[in-house]
């Protein structure tokens, strides 16, 4: 009886990695693609063919093409580079911001914690769109201007949930045994303090991965962000919707596609190893 229980219960733990598996599959193909585009797209991603308008899937273009004749695959696959990178970007600018302001709420507490939390409260009031038309007025529209737009409105997610779980790391006896060793509040935090919140951080970090690539996506599809000729994902679908009004829904549908299931990827394996990390520590 024993026996047989064990043996649904592995039954059943098997049966659920394979999302994680599958996700994980999905986010290495992005990858490979982003790297080795210039090597594995058929064309050239930005080469124009007016006797190829529209077309659909076919064997000379697996998904089509685009207003321009532009392969979609092609497109699809150097488009990778842009929207991970951009990604990356965003929650590695929000992330130093982030971290700072939550790891030093936490260990000041008092007066600088009521302020830094103030002022956190209202950059989380803020939509992140607002952040990324001052930043429009000060640097005008691109690539750069959204990361840092939306890396503002980011920030202030990242800063509370680091002082949460900083002052619960804080609150551990090895630190009162540093401080009564004499070692310095700075060199604590940065030598013994942040490794240690780090497997909560980095697992919540990959979930917040996603919504930033959604989220420059959106900016890329109202024109804020990336330009032509880029093939950015979420700007392949604004050029796309010309097609849909002609009842041509390929243009628009696969990197819309492609945006929902690499989000989609990234919060399943984002939650796994956030239980991972979680459970190790």
């Amino acid at each position: 009886m024993t026996v047989a229980v064990l043996t649904d219960v592995t039954g059943v733990r098997r049966k659920h990695k394979w999302p994680f598996y599958l996700s994980a599959a999905v986010l290495v193909i992005a990858v490979l693609a982003a790297v080795f585009a210039p090597w594995v797209a058929p064309y050239d991603p930005a080469k124009t063919d007016f006797g190829a308008i529209w077309q659909p899937a076919s064997p000379a273009h697996w998904l089509g093409t685009d207003q321009l004749g532009r392969d979609l695959l092609s497109r699809i696959i150097h488009g990778a580079r842009p929207s991970l990178l951009g990604a990356i970007a965003l929650l590695a600018v929000a992330t130093v911001l982030g971290v700072l302001i939550g790891v030093t709420a936490a260990w000041k507490q008092g007066w600088v914690d009521t302020a830094l939390s103030r002022i956190t409260d209202v950059m989380f009031a803020f939509p992140g769109l607002l952040f990324v038309v001052l930043c429009i007025a000060v640097f005008d529209r691109g690539e750069l201007t959204s990361v840092l737009g939306m890396a503002l409105a980011y920030a202030p997610a990242i800063a509370k949930f680091t002082r949460s779980i900083a002052l619960e790391e804080i609150a551990r006896p090895y630190v009162d045994a540093y401080r009564l060793q004499g070692v310095g509040g700075f060199f604590l935090c940065f030598r013994y303090l942040l490794p240690n919140l780090l497997p909560t951080l980095v697992g919540y970090l990959v979930v917040l991965f996603g919504e930033g690539l959604m989220s420059l996506a959106s900016l890329n599809f109202l024109g804020f962000g990336s330009q032509p000729p880029s093939s950015e994902w979420g700007l392949m679908v604004q050029e796309g919707r010309t097609g849909v009004i002609q009842g041509i829904v390929g243009p628009a549908l696969v990197p819309g596609l492609t945006i929902a299931i690499v989000v989609v990827a990234t919060n399943v394996v984002g939650v796994r190893l956030s239980d991972k990390l979680a459970v190790r520590r």
